[in-house]
Order: structure tokens, then C-alpha cells, then sequence
């Protein structure tokens, strides 16, 4: 496993995605991410039952929501509630309450909505697109690592610039911009595998009758649309004045770009690209 995971190469997703921040943010924000792939390797790509997922959160949330605050990472039996708690004392290290809470937020959504995907593959349930879309942009974790951008750049957001309408539509459009990439990116991986039903190339198969190929060209017209939603909105932000505001929107522009520069080099899925040339051949 930690071969797998050494080759696989996750600190080239944190330095892509966070190439502004210093030695010790890069460390924090690189290991939240290696968190959720590992999270999603034995949770979600897995057989487990919706039902043993959601009874693992209790020992998750325990650690977001501080029901048992002070305690040491050491005293923690669970190694994913010990690392979750380390990694959230390191943002309380680095960022304020405002920012802690609004990654505790969206971290507790992902987690909830992991459970949701699990019954997908239990049960063999390609869902509609309006669900999908919904529930893909709490699935993906991007907005939990998008919480930490402004942690990372040592910019930080105020509470009202964190829910301007603008910036929520921009975070959002980011970050279909981003799973999309990925449903294109992992679907050989994930085609014929338990988790194929939690893709959109399926899920636009399923109900719209579209082909393998149009579904694909279907998310690269729906991706061009998000895109273009961020560059108009990335120029109202702009005139806000605000350089944390601009950092956080350049920290948008990283993940949409960087996602898709390592996911085009890492083996988490090149691995599975040579092993469909291969079958293809």
C-alpha cells in the first residue's frame, strides 16, 4: 500500500494545485489531500455498504464537531479520525476559527455524502442527472480543499467575502469544472467497477441514450460552460478590490489546471489508460 501510494505521487497534486504556499501550508493542504484519496480507496471504490460507511462517521465527526476537545492525535484508535485530527490542528495552527469552521462544514458534507454514493453501488443505481450534479459537487471533496486555499496563501477571507454570491457561483462552477475533469480522467478505471454508476459519462448514457462518446462530448460542452462562468465572474470579483479575494480565485484557477495536469501523469490512472491500449490492441 505504501508503495502504491508513493508511486502514485499525491505531492505532485499538492504542488500543482498550491504552488503560491510555503513549505509547512504545502505539507497540511498535500496531506489532506493524500487523506481523501486514501479515504476514497477503502471507503468509497470498495464493496462496504452504505450502511457500515455511515456508521463510521460518528468517529469522524467526533473529531470535526471537538465532542471530545484537547485530546491528543495519540489517544485516537481509529487512524483516520488520528490523522483527521492532526491535520485539523495543523489549520488551527495556520488559519483562524472562521476558516476552521468552514472546512469542519464541508468536510462533514463530504463525508455525509459518501454514503449516498455508497448506495448507488449497493443497490446499482445510476442517478438522475439533476442528483448527480447535486450530489457530485459534495462527493468530489473539492470544497473541502478549497476551504484551505486561503489558508495556504496566508490571504484570508472575511466571513462576508467567503458568501458573496459571486464567489460562492465561482467556487461552484470550479468545482464542476473539476469533477468533470475527473469523471472523464478515472472512467477507465472505473468503468465495469462497482463505483462506474457515480459517473457522468454513466449517468448521461443512462438517461439521456447518449453513446460512450457523446456523453463525453456532452462534458467537455458542459465543462467550456462552467469555464466560461468563471472567467466572466473572475473579472466581477476582480473589481472588489480585494487581494484575498484574488489570491482565492488564482487558487480556483490552480486546481482546475493542476487537477489535470497530474491526473495526465500520475499512475492512479495512466496505470488504467495502458491497460485499455492494451485490451484495445
Amino acid at each position: 500500500m505504501v508503495e502504491r501510494y508513493r508511486k502514485a505521487r499525491y505531492g505532485w497534486l499538492g504542488a500543482r494545485t498550491y504552488p503560491y504556499a510555503g513549505y509547512h501550508r504545502l505539507r497540511l493542504v498535500t496531506d489532506w489531500c493524500v487523506w481523501l484519496f486514501a479515504f476514497d480507496d477503502v471507503f468509497c471504490e470498495t464493496d462496504r455498504h452504505a450502511a457500515e460507511i455511515a456508521r463510521s462517521l460518528p468517529r469522524f465527526v467526533t473529531v470535526l464537531d471537538d465532542i471530545e476537545p484537547g485530546r491528543d492525535s495519540r489517544q485516537v484508535d481509529d487512524a483516520f479520525a488520528r490523522a483527521l485530527l492532526d491535520i485539523k490542528s495543523r489549520i488551527i495552527r495556520y488559519g483562524d476559527a472562521d476558516q476552521l469552521d468552514r472546512w469542519c462544514v464541508v468536510t462533514k458534507d463530504y463525508l455525509a455524502a459518501q454514503v449516498w454514493e455508497a448506495a448507488n453501488r449497493q443497490d446499482r443505481v445510476v442517478p438522475t442527472l439533476g442528483d448527480y450534479i447535486l450530489m457530485r459537487r459534495r462527493t468530489g471533496a473539492m470544497l473541502t480543499v478549497f476551504a484551505l486555499i486561503d489558508v495556504a496563501s496566508g490571504l484570508r477571507l472575511t466571513p462576508q467575502e467567503w458568501r458573496h454570491p459571486d464567489l460562492r457561483a465561482i467556487t461552484q462552477s470550479a468545482n464542476d469544472v473539476v469533477v468533470w475533469d475527473n469523471d472523464l480522467i478515472s472512467y477507465a478505471k472505473e468503468k465495469g467497477a462497482g463505483n462506474s454508476v457515480n459517473n457522468l459519462v454513466n449517468v448521461l448514457a443512462r438517461h439521456r441514450g447518449y453513446s460512450c462518446q457523446q456523453a463525453m462530448d456532452e462534458i467537455g460542452r458542459m465543462r467550456d460552460a462552467a469555464v466560461a462562468q468563471m472567467v466572466e465572474l473572475r473579472g466581477v470579483l476582480a473589481r472588489l478590490g480585494s487581494e484575498a479575494v484574488d489570491a482565492y480565485v488564482r487558487g480556483l484557477e490552480y486546481w482546475v489546471s493542476g487537477s489535470v495536469d497530474y491526473s495526465l501523469t500520475s499512475p492512479r490512472y495512466t496505470v488504467a489508460w495502458q491497460r485499455e491500449d492494451l485490451l484495445a490492441g
